[in-house]
């Protein structure tokens, strides 16, 4: 007779098996979840939302990427996670209010949304996205996260007491849990918050801790489609999607790229009423649930994504208690978690865009025109600053054969 292995030993090897990518998983979620959310507030709220807009927005992206990855990790048994678009979320936040205010906001939300479902329809719609030198969308990117980034190092001089311990507590992080830096300064702004309101007596109503999706009519603009919508897109793109499918690569997996824009297409559709900005391939927290850290067999690995996918709806339910304890932070201490949590993705564009000697001078041109908050003919600085950089990197491309000659 066939031996049989007795159950304890079956549960041992079953939990060995299973606990990695269930503890990546979670891990990835906590992590994506926590080291950009306010991030996200930021954006929300410079073009237009109130409170209740902004939580609503927030909920929408949460519930809309977590369906996406169990749809996507169960289908195509690969550790394929989604996020909503940081990069995306910076750019909101410098580009502030759109003609049209809120409702402009959203309806641009929603052309990004038809623009990421036609790059899953449309294949050519992609190539023309390689098209853009890599440089300049980097570049573009850097020059949207530098006044954010600035945030926590001026709010230092107003609110020393309240910003000190938060960039203290990361800056620690970053020497031994680089992963954690972020959460564990929320961690420690939460906790400052915390003391603020029963210091001072704020008032906190019961009913804002609960979760709620405020519908927002559409209002659709020119400013808001040229200057929000195709810079949106461009960021989310260049910053989210292609890296995405890059991590993935680099850990032996190839992204379903079409089902990927057609789920984040159709998810940001729908989240955009509801004050959704863009969602995404994951691209920094991809690799939590695509490493090694979510186990030594390769095949179960898309456990980790579709467990993260679970987690994330558990985090939905505590995002409104988060946006209104944040409502009720000190003045920048919002923007000081949110610039500290794009320091990395601004090294890294900075990097990129100055790789290549050829291009430095039309990245840094597009850098500086993104920075300096440019606003011409009602269209945001992100726009001009792509248009820019690439009108001068034609303009230095078709004086070479002269040089030569």
């Amino acid at each position: 007779m066939p031996s049989v292995s007795p159950p304890a030993t079956n549960s041992r090897a079953t939990r060995e098996m299973l606990g990695p990518p269930i503890t990546a998983g979670v891990v990835t979620a906590l992590v994506g979840f926590t080291s950009s959310f306010a991030v996200v507030l930021a954006g929300l709220q410079a073009v237009g939302a109130n409170q209740a807009q902004a939580s609503s927005g927030l909920l929408a992206l949460t519930l809309t990427f977590g369906v996406g990855i169990l749809w996507l990790s169960w289908r195509s048994r690969m550790p394929v996670t989604l996020a909503w678009s940081t990069p995306g979320a910076a750019l909101l936040a410098s580009a502030g209010m759109v003609d049209g205010g809120w409702p402009a906001a959203v309806g641009a939300f929603l052309i990004v949304g038809a623009l990421i479902l036609l790059t899953g329809l449309l294949p050519f719609l992609g190539r023309v996205m390689s098209k853009i030198p890599t440089a300049l969308a980097q570049a573009m990117l850097a020059g949207v996260l530098l006044p954010l980034c600035l945030a926590p190092f001026k709010s230092l001089g107003s609110a020393p007491l309240f910003i000190a311990p938060v960039v203290l507590c990361w800056i620690v992080l970053m020497k031994f849990a680089p992963r954690w830096s972020v959460p564990a300064s929320l961690m420690v702004a939460l906790g400052v918050i915390g003391i603020h309101i029963a210091s001072n007596g704020v008032h906190v109503p019961a009913n804002s801790l609960l979760p709620r999706l405020e519908w927002t009519t559409p209002a659709f603009t020119l400013e808001a489609a040229v200057g929000l919508a195709l810079p949106l897109f461009i960021v989310t793109m260049a910053s989210q999607n292609i890296p995405g499918v890059a991590v993935l690569k680099s850990f032996g997996y190839t992204t379903p790229w079409r089902p990927s824009m057609l789920v984040t297409g159709v998810g940001t559709i729908a989240g955009a009423p509801f004050g959704g900005h863009a969602i995404n391939l994951a691209a920094l927290s991809a690799a939590l649930a695509a490493g090694e850290e979510a186990g030594k067999d390769h095949s179960r690995r898309w456990i980790a994504a579709f467990v993260s996918g679970f987690a994330y709806l558990m985090l939905a339910a505590v995002s409104a208690a988060l946006v209104t304890l944040v409502a009720a932070a000190p003045p920048g201490l919002l923007e000081a978690v949110a610039g500290l949590a794009l320091l990395g993705t601004l090294a890294s564009s900075i990097s990129s865009a100055l790789a290549v000697a050829e291009e430095r001078i039309p990245a840094c041109i597009t850098f500086l025109l993104a920075a300096s908050g440019l606003s011409f003919a009602g269209v945001g600085a992100a726009f001009w600053a792509l248009a820019g950089g690439i009108l001068v990197r034609w303009m230095l491309k078709s004086r070479e054969p002269l040089q030569k000659a």
